[in-house]
């Protein structure tokens, strides 16, 4: 739910959303003032010209000293003139009150009404709100011209009171109209908004699409250039970036396969004459006890140091058939457990080494016997030579492998107590060529046994790694896919 409600097509709906309502409720807000004034000032004009005319039409027949009679009269022909309209009237002079509805007090006239009404000359008015509704009270001072063009004040005032329900009736249909159409409004622009958003998010989609497939290894995807905007520049962007890494991609991966080519043709040079020196040194260091003892130590070195190419001849040649994707299984179902102990025999470390192996003929499986000793030798000849006493090696069938997958599953680990390895170089001790300590740069390992290890696992379908262990020491363990209730293992790549 957060990272939808963080999502471009989110901000932009929500975005055109509040747009349409600040607009709908900016324009109701605005049309509703204007409409009302309108209409008030409509029916406030009318009122007051019409009381004005009606004052001006009755007075001249009241006295100037007009009594509560003359003032009843006066009231009832304005009111009675005006009934549709429902006016009332009040007339005062001095002391004297005559209302057109007997015992009416007119709440509505204010007290400043009233003092507008006796200091000035002209017509007054006001809106007040009573009893639920809005009324308009107007106060009109009845003056007679003077000779000199003045005017004089003759002490009568005649107040009127109309209801406003008509206009509030207006106004409130004027209200509901601008809530009426603000829903609409909010519904067309949220789907203006899902509208545009869809043709915003369509090349930010693509692009996306685009940008997983370059990464999954599709370095050949491009993206189409629609218009001139600015996501037609990112595409262009883009597919520019994607040509650029397409090649340069290219060339690393034509200068990686020469350098491959180059390692494998030097090695299958080699491998003639090494075989030849090493029949050389073979003689030699049968010869070696009737030498000289400087002699015989220079046909020792030389010995050594052939044998020492040799492998590295091996293995480079077996590092490029793993890299020209040559490299076969040819399976057989063996005992690994004996497998180990013949491992270990052969190169004379039976005796170095702590064997945790299950009963023979109770760990049968079908690997690669070739393979299967390689990996063997390589991490106990490691433990061996970098580690330190005891090394235990530990053979058992567990129901789960090291990724949660069922199935029967071989662990063989390689342990010792040595000092380890750094943490930094764990990511990188399978690597090739790879020293974990600048001191052995000069050792009788080629750099390569760690990583033809790992591309032997691999091939079997397995999983190795490096740990240390809590107690001190490196742990090397391998997991191999083994066979699943008594049915035969199902390795990643058979012969």
């Amino acid at each position: 739910m957060p990272g939808a409600v963080r999502s471009l097509r989110f901000r932009l709906v929500a975005g055109f959303g509040l747009i349409a309502v600040v607009s709908a409720l900016g324009t109701g807000a605005l049309t509703f003032r204007e409409a009302r004034t309108g209409v008030l000032q409509q029916s406030q004009d009318t009122v007051v010209n019409q009381f004005r005319d009606s004052v001006d039409a009755l007075t001249p027949g009241i006295p100037s000293r007009p009594r509560l009679p003359e003032l009843a009269s006066l009231v009832d022909n304005l009111a009675s003139t005006h009934r549709s309209q429902n006016w009332r009237v009040l007339a005062t002079y001095g002391d004297l009150r005559a209302p057109s509805r007997a015992g009416d007090s007119f709440p509505e006239l204010t007290a400043s009404l009233r003092q507008s009404v006796r200091t000035r000359q002209v017509a007054v008015f006001q809106r007040v709100h009573t009893g639920g509704g809005s009324s308009l009270v107007v106060g009109l001072p009845v003056v007679y011209g003077a000779g000199d063009g003045t005017r004089v004040g003759s002490g009568l005032a005649l107040y009127l009171v109309v209801p406003q329900t008509t206009e509030q009736r207006y106004v409130t249909a004027l209200v509901r109209a601008v809530e009426r159409a603000a829903l609409p409004a909010l519904c067309l622009a949220v789907l203006l908004a899902l509208f545009v958003a869809r043709g915003v998010l369509r090349p930010v989609r693509a692009l996306r699409q685009a940008t997983r497939r370059m990464a999954a290894g599709h370095l050949d995807t491009r993206l189409s250039v629609n218009g001139s905007d600015e996501l037609a520049d990112l595409s262009t962007a883009f597919n520019e970036t994607a040509v650029a890494l397409e090649r340069s991609v290219s060339e690393l991966r034509r200068m990686e396969a020469q350098a491959r080519r180059f390692v494998a043709d030097v090695s299958h040079e080699l491998r003639t004459p090494l075989a030849a020196m090493s029949a050389v040194t073979d003689v030699l260091d049968e010869e070696a006890p009737r030498l000289e003892h400087g002699t015989a130590e220079a046909v020792q070195l030389i010995s050594e140091e052939t044998e020492r190419l040799v492998r590295l001849v091996n293995d480079l040649m077996e590092v490029s058939r793993f890299d020209a994707g040559a490299a076969e299984l040819h399976l057989d179902e063996i005992d690994l457990a004996e497998s180990v102990r013949r491992t270990l025999a052969a190169r004379g470390w039976q005796d170095q080494v702590v064997l945790r192996l299950p009963a023979p003929g109770e760990l049968r499986m079908p690997v690669d016997p070739r393979r299967f000793d390689v990996v063997v030798a390589n991490l106990v000849g490691n433990a061996l030579r970098h580690g330190a006493a005891p090394v235990t090696v530990s053979l058992e069938k567990g129901s789960y492998g090291p990724d949660g997958r069922g199935g029967g599953w071989v662990r063989l680990v390689v342990a010792d107590r040595g000092p380890g390895i750094a943490p930094e170089a764990l990511p990188h001790v399978f690597d090739r060529f790879y020293k974990a300590s600048s001191a052995r740069t000069r050792s009788e390992s080629s750099g390569l046994g760690l990583a033809i290890t790992a591309e032997n696992v691999r091939l079997h379908g397995g999983l190795v790694r490096a740990d240390n262990a809590p107690g001190g020491g490196a742990v090397f363990t391998v997991d191999l896919p083994g066979p699943r209730d008594g049915s035969a293992a199902r390795p990643g790549r058979d012969a």
